[in-house]
């Protein structure tokens, strides 16, 4: 009996995943959202050029991590990003630099960060992403947004998951930064919650996919995550102080999406090389705005 309810089973099951997306798009609609553009990373190899662009080089926030396209690739409907220790020369090195990137001739981590910059951006709307996220010490997951005008922060960033250790102990953040009194100084609204928060309700919350939200309108920011809110921003807070952009306010405008994994460096901190590689896994990627 057992052989012969297997694939009734199978069947089954298949037929609830297929049916959730249509139930979700439906309980969209019904709130007046229509999907404008999405990945559901169906094709293997490299992720869709005319969607996904690239970070290459050290980039931010005196990471270990050299991107590179290499790192990213899609395979069964998904897109895994792959931090790796391996070592490579740096074409960014410049013995006469004074730079911190260009300081260093070589890179002993690898990995991706890839983004819409160029090819989507979009104002106000519902972002949803399902993914699975690496928790060892040192790994620096994250689904962003940034302004597709004005240099940083003043052109705005939202964080709609950040996961870190701050001394030792893991966080899962929702945030949201803008311009200050100077050029480069970031005005932060920021929601942490300890990681502990999640495992307690289910220790093996780190194996499974988790779905990410943002719901973006003229008035706030929320985050959620597994339909928990986690941080809601007041828009009518979020006005640049000073600096080029004074006065305006950078969650008005377009911004574009990012996905990166990136390692130690100012917040991520030491790196567990015993949990190399690490994988940061997305499902798929949704953005839905109101007719």
């Amino acid at each position: 009996m057992k052989f012969t309810l297997l694939p009734i089973l199978l069947l089954l099951a298949a037929d609830i995943c297929a049916q959730t997306p249509r139930r979700e798009a439906n309980a969209y609609r019904r709130e007046g959202y229509r999907l404008v553009w999405s990945d559901e990373f169906t094709a293997d190899g490299r992720p869709d050029p005319r969607r996904w662009g690239y970070e290459e080089g050290f980039e931010r926030n005196h990471e270990a991590q050299y991107y590179q396209r290499d790192n990213a690739t899609c395979r069964n409907g998904i897109l895994t990003i792959e931090a790796r220790r391996e070592r490579r020369p740096s074409a960014e090195y410049d013995p006469d630099g004074t730079h911190w990137d260009q300081q260093r001739p070589y890179a002993e981590y690898t990995s991706s960060s890839i983004n819409t910059r160029g090819r989507f951006a979009f104002r106000y709307g519902r972002l949803e992403v399902r993914a699975r996220i690496p928790v060892a010490k040192g790994a620096w997951p994250a689904i962003w947004l940034l302004g597709t005008s004005l240099p940083w922060p003043h052109n705005g960033e939202i964080d709609v998951m950040e996961y870190y250790h701050t001394d030792g102990v893991p966080y899962i953040l929702a945030n949201a930064a803008w311009g200050g009194e100077r050029q480069y100084q970031a005005v932060w609204n920021t929601g942490k919650i300890p990681y502990s928060h999640f495992i307690e309700r289910d220790p093996d919350w780190a194996d499974k996919f988790h779905t990410w939200r943002m719901d973006w309108d003229e008035e706030a920011i929320r985050i959620y995550l597994d339909g928990e809110l986690l941080n809601e921003i007041d828009l009518a807070t979020t006005v640049n102080r000073g600096g080029k952009g004074a006065g305006t306010n950078p969650f008005h405008r377009e911004q574009f999406i990012l996905l990166n994994l990136a390692l130690g460096g100012d917040n991520g901190g030491p790196i567990d090389d015993s949990a190399m590689p690490m994988r940061y896994d997305i499902d798929y990627v949704r953005v839905y705005q109101k007719k």
